[in-house]
């Protein structure tokens, strides 16, 4: 009798904020050949459980399995083809949901100064909250992980940014992986793991064929959001304790 052999999955979720990069993360982990990416596959449970409008909101409802639990048992948890599973993830999408299940995985998060992000941000939700930055969810999260007698492993845009290479090296040492080059770029254009709320958000990642350098941002942060900046920078400033500095 033969045997199939049993992979060993190392699931990776890379819990984000809106804005981080998060998606050109995902691009860079997708050309590596021992990885299966997959992209927000919580967003339908979080916009059914806390009915926050988003743009296209009916679309992602109606396009996804929205039981958490069901997701985090068949997806995030369940059968992959490769030795690898990147979960591009928003942090804030854990609401209402029994979080044991990232003590089977490694967990990435990914942070962007607020100052730069909530400018972007505004864009697209322009009533944004301290819930919509993902923070609070990312602290919580590393205070977890350092309960466990862990580091988190953080991760911080601009530094991912400024020098693609050496952050990707440091990070894949962090979680258990080789570097692989072929993380560096992309072809242009849309990849078949996009969520159907692609074409509100990933349109600069499209055009892109690898990590844009890093610029700061020229928006300006709207008069309405100037409460949510003081609530969240503190909370950047806690996760940048724990940064990776390549």
């Amino acid at each position: 009798m033969s045997h199939g052999r049993t992979i060993v999955v190392l699931r990776l979720n890379c819990w984000s904020g809106p804005r981080n990069v998060s998606t050109a993360l995902m691009y860079s982990f997708r050309q590596r050949g021992d990885t299966t990416v997959v992209d927000e596959p919580l967003y339908g449970h979080y916009l059914r459980v806390t009915e926050r409008r988003h743009p296209g909101a009916d679309d992602v409802l109606a396009a996804m399995d929205t039981d958490g639990e069901r997701v985090v048992h068949q997806t995030i948890l369940g059968p992959c083809a490769t030795p690898v599973l990147f979960l591009k993830q928003m942090a804030h999408h854990l609401v209402f949901l029994d979080t044991e299940f990232l003590g089977l995985c490694r967990n990435i998060l990914l942070v962007r100064d607020p100052r730069e992000m909530l400018p972007s941000l505004a864009v697209q939700l322009p009533d944004a909250n301290l819930n919509d930055t993902g923070l609070a969810w990312q602290v919580e999260l590393a205070e977890s992980i350092l309960a466990t007698g862990e580091t988190p492993v953080v991760l911080d845009s601009k530094v991912l940014l400024s020098d693609p290479e050496a952050a990707l090296t440091a990070l894949c040492d962090r979680v258990g992986l080789a570097f692989d080059p072929v993380m560096l770029s992309w072809p242009a254009g849309p990849i078949r793991e996009d969520g159907v709320w692609a074409r509100h958000w990933y349109q600069n990642v499209h055009k892109s064929t690898g990590f844009a350098p890093y610029r700061p941002q020229e928006r300006e942060l709207p008069g309405s959001l100037r409460p949510v900046l003081d609530e969240a920078l503190p909370l950047y400033e806690r996760l940048r304790t724990w940064a990776i500095e390549p």
